[in-house]
This record gives structure tokens, sequence and C-alpha cells, in this order.
């Protein structure tokens, strides 16, 4: 280790919170992991740590990151310098996700924006520029108009869309698949100025779930480039992700002759959003009335199709990062503990997240 590292506050706060740990339980693991079992580390060393009032360097930084599982020079990185920026955060969320995990999801956003960077890096790979309009809402520009310009300007053709997670890959974004131990929450984003927009989707959500975040997704890095009412955008973000993967025209033509469930079965089979998503939006747009929508409802209800719906919808793999890793690791012949460095992790970590799973040699290559 460099005599010269020295952790940066506000990276310190960053990694405690991407464990969900508490000041108390760093300051308990930092005291476990010592190799002299008499060593006392406070909650409030690690308070002033973090405050950047006392300095973490040498034995104590080695320390600091064995107890957060994080290699040192991650510690000792500028967040703000490094990756992460101050872009507007956006997710789709249930509003009974407690703050704590929200902050564990925000900081893993961060940290996940500083992996890619430092891969992107390594493989001397330059993230495009990412083609994604901004179009600003005001009275004669709806949600709908927005879905329908993106649509447009990715060449997407009429119906359902074929890869929603392949179509924004495509037009520049970074997409990962994580586990993020809630299932109040489905996806996180962020469009830091300079840099792809990053999209951290959550693995556990059914693929016709996962679709419909994505897109809400899109909806907001299109839409929403200032802060605003959070209630207020998230309506925006449904609607236009409701357009952009089920199109009024469309969607109207498909329940021209009624509805009921085994018709929503199959519409779900060609649209890949689910049967609720579907019955919503052909309600929203009067292609059938209220009588046939409460009709369809409790007839799902009775058959347990609120809470488990039929019909599985695969979830969509991101391609665009495990290319980038493959590249890296394939054509370059990085080892994992040369690309784990790259990444500031841990090579236990590195193989977790970014090749455990990855399926990817057998399929076509991202556009970008």
């Amino acid at each position: 280790m460099a005599d010269d590292l020295r952790a940066q506050p506000a990276m310190l706060t960053l990694v405690r919170e991407s464990r969900g740990m508490t000041q108390t339980d760093v300051a308990v693991a930092m005291a476990e992991a010592s190799r002299d079992a008499g060593t006392q580390v406070s909650q409030g060393y690690v308070s002033k740590a973090e405050s950047g009032r006392l300095p973490v360097t040498g034995e104590r930084l080695d320390l600091y990151a064995a107890a957060l599982s994080y290699p040192p020079d991650l510690l000792c990185l500028d967040p703000q310098v490094h990756g992460v920026g101050v872009g507007l955060i956006h997710h789709r969320k249930r509003a009974s996700l407690p703050v704590g995990a929200l902050r564990r999801i925000h900081a893993e956003l961060a940290l996940t924006r500083i992996q890619l960077n430092g891969l992107y890096g390594a493989a001397a790979e330059e993230n495009l520029e990412a083609d994604f309009p901004r179009v600003e809402l005001h009275d004669l520009v709806t949600p709908r108009d927005a879905a329908r310009t993106v649509r447009k300007r990715w060449g997407l053709p009429a119906g359902p869309v074929v890869d929603v997670v392949r179509s924004a890959e495509d037009a520049g974004a970074l997409i990962v698949l994580r586990d993020l131990e809630s299932d109040l929450l489905d996806a996180v984003s962020q469009w830091t100025p300079g840099q792809a927009p990053l999209f951290l989707v959550n693995s556990r959500a059914p693929g016709d779930r996962c679709r419909f975040s994505v897109a809400h997704e899109i909806g907001h890095v299109v839409m929403h480039s200032e802060p605003g009412s959070g209630p207020e955008q998230e309506k925006q973000a449904d609607a236009f992700a409701s357009e952009f993967l089920m199109p009024a025209k469309d969607i109207r033509a498909e329940f021209a002759n009624g509805v009921n469930i085994t018709k929503l079965a199959s519409l779900k089979r060609s649209w890949r959003v689910s049967m609720s998503a579907l019955l919503r939006r052909a309600m929203s747009l009067n292609a059938i009335t209220e009588w046939q929508y409460r009709t369809v409802i409790i007839e799902m209800s009775a058959l347990g199709y609120r809470t488990a719906e039929p019909v599985h919808v695969p979830l969509e793999e991101p391609c665009r990062v495990p290319f980038l890793v493959d590249r890296l690791m394939e054509e370059r012949t990085f080892t994992t503990e040369q690309a784990a460095a790259s990444a500031h992790l841990l090579p236990e970590d590195f193989v977790r997240l970014y090749r455990e799973g990855n399926r990817l040699l057998s399929m076509n290559p991202p556009r970008r």
C-alpha cells in the first residue's frame, strides 16, 4: 500500500451506504478485522473520518477497506472527480421503500458508474454520446408525444418493442441487472452530463415488469433534466412508458372486439407487458368500457391473477457491459485480478457482479 494514499470523506460515506451499514457497524467491523484483538474503534471515529475531521491513512486505511470489503484505492477516490457527478437520480419505487434502502441503492448506482468508467478506461474505449433526445414538456407537448418522438428517433416500427433493453443500449445507455435486495424498487437511473445514461435494473422483478420499468426510466431521462414534483414526474414517466410500450393506435385496434381473460393472456405474449397494464391502458384509451374493465378485474382477482399472472415473459438481458468485460478479458487478456483492479473491486466481487452468469459470447454484439 502506498504511504501517500488518503481516504476521501465523501467516498467513505458512499461505500458504507452501499453496504447498508451504519457508522457503528463499520466501527465493529474494523475492530473485528484488526489483527490486534484489543483494537477499539468507535462510532465517533467513523463519524469524524466521514466528515473529514480525521485523516484515514496507512494501516487504518487498510483496516477501513477490509471492514467494507473494498480495495483501499477506491476509498481514496473523490466521487465528484471520478465519474459520479451530480446528475439527477430517478427511480421507480414504491412509497414503502425505507429511506436507508434507497440510500444504499443510490450508493450502488454511484459505485457502478465508477466501476464502468474504470473498465472503459482499461479497455481504452469511450462512452459514446447517447442518442436520447431531450423533450421539454409543456401544454402542447405531453409524455405521449415524448414517447412517440423517441420511438421515431430510434427507428422503432409500429407494434410491440422487440427488446426494450437492447433498444436503450443501442441508443447508448449502460444497463446493469442487479439484485437490489428489495422488491419495492424496480429500477434507478441517472444521466450525468458528458456520460452515458446509466440504468440499474432490479433482477428480482418479472420480465414484463422490467420492460415497463426500463421504459419508465427512459421517460425520466428524456423528459426530466431538472428536479420537480416527485408524484407528477412519476405519473409522466408512467404515461411515457405506456405509450412507448403500448402505442394508443395499436392498442385501440387490439381491443376493437372486446376483452376477456383469454384475449388478455394472448396479448401479453405478443406485447410482453402485464395483463393488468394492458387492461389499464385499454381503459385509459376508452377502448373498453368501465363495465368491461371491472368485469375482467373481478375475474382476474378470483383466479389469483392480480398477484401472479399467467404467461411468463423472459427477462431481457443487457449486453453492452458484458461485451465490454468480455473484450477486456478475452481480447486484451486481462486476468480477473487486473480487471477487478480496473473496476476498483475485490476479485470476488468483480466475478460476482460482472462474470457470473455471463452468457453473451453467443449473442450479437451491441451497436455501440
